[in-house]
């Protein structure tokens, strides 16, 4: 087995909310690694090399404007002197993974955040045309958050899909965007898949920041049938950081996804999405500590993960989970047909 250590494998990350923070948090700093663990010098420091951006809202009025902030933040990011360079095609990705700066793609995190309740839905994918235009390129789209909304129902309902949600889809059909499984209900999920199959459309599936139910009995863990029908869609399943999503109490939980995620099917599709975001305003105790000490940031833990699974993966899966995986699904999902 070739032995080259993990550290110099380069990382990519489908999930973090820095936009969030700096837009939310008085004062955030795109560099305050005691803040968030996905800062810039924890990307850094973990190897990095392309880490999805999350354009987040939750389901309220003024949802658009509060997305539209985490936009231009993210052209200032862009435009800022720092370590970071956008990828928004296959040639930028291709250098990104070779740069000793990490590369940064966008996302839309609840549908909410482009269209707002009330408002005419054309109105709403004119200004998701705005948010493509300001960032470049969206790798996927989330329909919901925890809540419900007009497009279906989040991870914390047992509503499926609406009208809206259909349109949706529709407009999804072709444009090289993947719709993002991690914050849906199962029925929404399912109603997905059942849409682009009946419409013959063309939008690859993920799971951007979830883990296994199987598991971990949690909502916004996957169910096995969907993880099995994400897989043989070749889409991706972004592991998750967060204790509440791993086990209350085992440590090294995440090891045991990742093994599960090797041993039933998912070789092809395993990543990471760790979900850093800013905790420090947390009220609710049950929820802390938020990650278990050797998942704190992205500067120590990929390299612990990997590390450790050196016991049980040879070098060629280690690739796999830490970049290949997510690497050959935007050369497929961006490829020019």
């Amino acid at each position: 087995m070739n032995m080259t250590s993990p550290v110099a494998l380069p990382i990519i990350d489908l999930h973090c909310d820095l936009l969030v923070y700096l837009t939310d948090v008085p004062g955030a700093l795109q560099d305050n690694v005691e803040e968030i663990g996905c800062a810039l010098p924890s990307l850094t420091q973990g190897n990095v090399k392309l880490q999805v951006m999350a354009i987040y809202c939750p389901s309220k009025p003024g949802s658009t404007a509060y997305a539209k902030k985490q936009s231009e933040a993210y052209k200032m990011l862009a435009e800022a002197d720092n370590c970071l360079t956008t990828v928004t095609n296959l040639k930028e990705l291709e250098k990104a993974l070779q740069s000793t700066n990490t590369g940064m793609v966008a996302a839309i995190e609840n549908a909410s955040g482009f269209c707002e309740e009330d408002e005419p839905l054309e109105d709403g994918f004119k200004k998701l045309e705005k948010i493509i235009e300001d960032t470049g390129q969206l790798l996927y789209i989330s329909m919901t958050h925890a809540l419900a909304n007009r497009f279906g129902g989040g991870n914390s309902t047992t509503l499926g899909i609406t009208r809206d949600g259909k349109m949706l889809l529709d407009y999804m059909h072709g444009r090289k965007i993947a719709i993002d499984m991690s914050h849906t209900s199962d029925a929404l999920a399912f109603d997905i898949l059942e849409h682009i199959d009946r419409e013959k459309l063309d939008i690859p599936v993920i799971a951007s920041h979830s883990n296994f139910r199987a598991l971990w009995e949690h909502e916004r863990n996957l169910p096995t049938e969907l993880a099995q029908e994400i897989i043989r869609r070749k889409g991706l399943i972004g592991i998750n950081f967060l204790r509440s999503f791993l086990h209350d109490q085992h440590p090294d939980a995440i090891l045991d996804h990742i093994m599960y995620g090797f041993e039933n099917g998912a070789q092809d599709a395993i990543c990471f999405g760790a979900d850093y975001f800013y905790t420090a305003d947390e009220k609710d105790a049950s929820r802390l500590p938020f990650y278990f000490p050797d998942l704190l940031h992205a500067g120590v833990s990929y390299n612990y993960i990997l590390k450790r699974l050196r016991e049980n993966l040879n070098q060629e899966q280690l690739q796999k989970l830490a970049f290949s995986n997510a690497q050959q699904f935007i050369e497929r999902t961006w490829a020019i047909s």
